[in-house]
């Protein structure tokens, strides 16, 4: 990693962008946290790149039309139900 990668004027500017007031040390630490992560990136961009597979597989099934339950069916096993419709607990 660079040497000049954050420097505190930059990390004081994004705070004030933020409207965060840092004091020194934090202004400090922020400067070493923001450097640590773009090494980070740094270590990504590192990473070889692989080639697709040449070929896409669908590994869905596809979809089928089928006739569903009728109201009386779905409701056979609610434990509580109001006219017509699955009845659960009030929400504040």
């Amino acid at each position: 990693m660079s040497e000049s990668a954050v420097d505190p004027d930059e990390v004081e500017h994004v705070a004030d962008l933020a409207r965060v007031n840092l004091d020194p040390e934090e202004r400090e630490r922020f400067t070493e946290q923001f450097a640590d992560i773009l090494s980070s990136f740094e270590t990504l961009d590192e990473v070889p790149e692989v080639e697709p597979a040449s070929e896409l597989t669908n590994v869905m099934r596809p979809d089928e039309v089928e006739t569903s339950l009728d109201q009386d069916e779905a409701l056979e096993n609610a434990p509580d139900r109001e006219d017509g419709f699955f009845k659960g607990p009030r929400v504040s």
